[in-house]
């Protein structure tokens, strides 16, 4: 048998060495968060778990053991025959569960006993997890973060996907949440991570940039729609030296008319959306975009929440809480499109 004990921290610094990371507990609790890469290998699914917890406490451990037992053996094989079958002996797996216990150690050890190297996290999910809130402060405090400001509209994330194709090194933070950062930023069909679940992607993005190079990333608030972005993050940013993005008015509404296709082509979702903004600008205003909205007035409402919404207070909020904002040199891409966004891109790219 080849089994070996690995700490939390050691697996996360050596996660990239593993062929395969296999997660051992339902596959509700996978999709509630998991290590980077990991694959659902439930010993016993969301509804066997129940059941056996019932079985516990209804009943006594030891009968629950046994059905416990009985199912694990069962689902372990299951995965052995579709999986396992055609991965040579120096296949070596990480394996893990909630605390490290019996449905990890199971596989585990079935592994093992083929003939496998197979490493085993002490204390499971929750001590990876304890590690991820432990580490995600050093990860960005080592890091020089490039800090993108500009009103709504402006480009930043168009920009960032821009520096990316050209190799800088991106923290998309409203790509990671699944979310545009506004009252009108949900991505229709595309539901946000957990908050579990955006603390370990955004800890695995911080751990792969090199401290050497710039980070571009774009000025956020504390919130990315229901997630938070880590306090320590949030912190780091806002030392950080700040680039100004100036793009026309024109180009803005154009910008959100092409980024918000799915508000123009769901008039009911956008009139819907604006209801959020009652209690800041008021019934009456908002039942009139709606009106428009209705009559097909788009680039109108889409320009007078710029100017009437968005573009009050920004310079305000921005230079509070973004401490280089005022020295700020402004970037100025010639339109809001994709290529112009690639040549901004590729000169600040060979200027930092």
């Amino acid at each position: 048998m080849s089994l070996h004990l690995i700490s939390a921290a050691d697996a996360m610094a050596q996660l990239n060495q593993f062929d395969a990371i296999l997660d051992a507990r339902s596959e509700s609790e996978h999709a509630e968060d998991c290590l980077p890469g990991a694959l659902s290998w439930p010993s016993l699914n969301n509804e066997e778990r129940i059941k056996v917890g019932t079985l516990y406490k209804q009943v006594n451990p030891f009968e629950a053991q046994k059905v416990g037992a009985a199912l694990v053996a069962k689902n372990i094989a299951r995965h052995i025959e579709a999986k396992v079958m055609d991965k040579p002996r120096s296949w070596q797996p990480l394996v893990y569960c909630w605390r490290g216990g019996k449905r990890s150690n199971s596989l585990a050890l079935i592994l093992g006993q083929i003939g496998f190297k197979v490493h085993l996290i002490e204390g499971g999910y929750k001590a990876f997890r304890k590690e991820v809130m432990e580490d995600t402060p050093r990860q960005a405090q080592r890091l020089q973060f490039q800090v993108l400001c500009g009103p709504t509209g402006s480009g930043k994330t168009r920009l960032l996907q821009a520096l990316a194709q050209q190799g800088a090194q991106v923290l998309d933070l409203e790509a990671i949440a699944c979310h545009r950062s506004s009252v009108l930023g949900l991505i229709p069909g595309t539901p946000q991570p957990t908050q579990k679940a955006f603390d370990t992607q955004v800890w695995n993005a911080l751990r792969g940039f090199s401290a050497d190079r710039h980070v571009f990333v774009e000025a956020e608030s504390k919130k990315v729609g229901n997630l938070t972005v880590p306090a320590e993050l949030m912190v780091a940013m806002r030392a950080s030296p700040c680039l100004r993005i100036e793009l026309s008015l024109d180009n803005r509404v154009n910008l959100l008319l092409e980024d918000y296709a799915f508000f123009t082509q769901d008039r009911a979702l956008f009139a819907d959306r604006l209801e959020r903004l009652t209690a800041l600008r008021g019934k009456a205003v908002v039942q009139g975009w709606q009106d428009r909205i209705e009559r097909g007035e788009m680039r109108e409402v889409v320009t007078e929440l710029l100017s009437g919404h968005y573009d009050p207070g920004y310079e305000t909020s921005t230079g509070k809480n973004f401490v280089h904002y005022a020295k700020a040199p402004l970037i100025s891409p010639a339109s809001h499109s994709m290529a112009h966004m690639l040549s901004l891109a590729k000169q600040l790219v060979q200027s930092v």
